[in-house]
């Protein structure tokens, strides 16, 4: 799936980028495993799981402003990925 393959994409970006405060990068590995996560069959459970851990961080005030709009963008095409699972 290209989508899948574009998101983590998305995620190893913020996880690499070490402008971005350490417990931001850690949630969003934390959404990148329950995105991966092999244990959990249905998708719609990962893609769930991913957002949530997303939408807790993204207002975090020591976010820079441009990793929130990347963020914004991943839970975006998870969002449109569960619309169409």
């Amino acid at each position: 799936m290209k989508e899948v393959e574009t998101i983590n994409n998305l995620l190893d970006q913020i996880i690499n980028d070490y402008t971005v405060p350490r417990n931001i990068r850690n949630a969003v590995q934390e959404a990148k495993n329950y995105f991966n996560d092999p244990n959990t069959k249905d998708i719609q459970v990962r893609i769930g799981s991913a957002i949530s851990v997303l939408d807790e961080i993204i207002n975090d005030p020591n976010m820079p402003m441009y990793t929130r709009t990347q963020i914004w963008n991943i839970v975006s095409l998870l969002e449109k990925m569960r619309s169409q699972g």
